[in-house]
């Protein structure tokens, strides 16, 4: 059995914890982490355009691109600490939401966490990243709550009844 789990930061423990209950004989867990690319060059692209004309030496770029690399590593680090069992640690760079149903082609299972409102029940617990990445999935996916879930009683009220003529 392989099994995905998508870490992002301020989730990941949830799908590690799930993982290790609901996966306990998966033969293959791949921790995936992925970091979108922009942030770094949206740095770059203000310090040339408006602070860094003739000094590259400020550029924030690389720095920026260092500390997502190494946060990234510290997160699937502190990730495979937390399942205490063999696993690959695998970091991909792009569209979270597509990289991660690449990702998942051939997994058996797919572990990942709420990314959306989750104070109360509903569809908007799910933010757009995590609705695209479950209605495309070509495996099972596992959805947890990073939190206990909220009450029954948060639940949408009914849309009204149509009466047809």
């Amino acid at each position: 059995m392989r099994v995905i789990a998508w870490l992002v930061e301020g989730t990941w423990p949830a799908c590690v914890d799930a993982v290790r209950e609901h996966a306990p004989h998966a033969t293959e867990i791949v921790l995936l982490h992925v970091s979108e690319p922009g942030v770094a060059g949206l740095a770059h692209g203000a310090f040339a355009g408006l602070l860094g004309r003739g000094h590259r030496e400020r550029d924030p770029e690389a720095l920026l691109e260092d500390l997502g690399a190494s946060s990234a590593v510290q997160l699937l680090d502190a990730a495979a600490e937390r399942l205490d069992r063999p696993c690959e640690r695998l970091e991909r760079a792009g569209r979270a939401e597509r990289e991660v149903v690449a990702a998942a082609d051939g997994a058996d299972l797919l572990v990942l966490a709420r990314d959306g409102d989750r104070a109360r029940l509903g569809p908007h617990s799910l933010g757009p990243a995590g609705r695209f990445v479950v209605d495309h999935a070509p495996c099972p996916v596992l959805l947890v709550w990073p939190e206990p879930a909220p009450d029954v009683t948060t639940l949408p009220p009914p849309p009204p009844h149509h009466h047809q003529p």
